[in-house]
């Protein structure tokens, strides 16, 4: 075994401009993560921002959402992980604001950055953090609505979701992912 054991995978579109949107929630998880165990991310190679923490390399892709897989790929590669060792952390339709989930594998939903990943590992088989932002209103374009910003009315249950998932990714590294399905899925 190499010296990680999981590769955290936040996705999100780089720069300033998508910062706070819906779609980059993954990287505002992971940000948070690192901001709480007095971490940072630094650029690192594979077009990525990286942060370790204990055994695991906390990955933010630069490659934009639907080439994630151009990041990710690379560096399941060179630490010798198995998909089941990639959680990838992202924003998810159908689940409500407020509500997260995680799974061990499954389809991309319609989501094009999980759909990159899919397809650059050649497998579904690697876990997920779902993150609920839940639907655009009715007559609004889903990719406008994943783009725009987090309203001051949604901020106080997303930093209760930063905060839940925080705690969340440090019961899974302790406890597995069963363990962590069991008690963070409950609605």
């Amino acid at each position: 075994m190499g010296k990680y054991s999981w590769l955290w995978v936040g996705l999100g579109n780089p720069g300033p401009k998508y910062r706070y949107t819906r779609h980059n929630f993954g990287f505002l998880v992971l940000d948070f993560f690192a901001q709480k165990k007095g971490l940072s991310f630094a650029p690192g190679p594979f077009q990525s921002e990286i942060c370790p923490y204990k055994d695991v390399l906390l990955v933010k892709p630069q490659t934009f959402m639907n080439l994630s897989g151009e990041a990710v790929s690379p560096w399941v590669r060179k630490l010798y992980l198995k998909p089941e060792q990639v959680l990838v952390i992202h924003d998810d339709l159908d689940l409500p604001l407020g509500r997260i989930k995680f799974v061990p594998k499954g389809g991309a939903g319609g989501h094009r950055g999980v759909k990159s990943i899919i397809d650059a590992l050649g497998t579904k088989d690697f876990p997920r953090l779902k993150l609920g932002i839940g639907r655009p209103a009715p007559g609004q374009e889903v990719k406008d609505y994943v783009l725009e910003r987090f309203s001051t009315d949604e901020w106080p249950t997303v930093e209760s979701i930063l905060e839940k998932t925080s705690e969340a990714l440090d019961f899974l590294l302790e406890n597995g992912l069963l363990k962590t399905m069991s008690i963070y899925n409950r609605a």
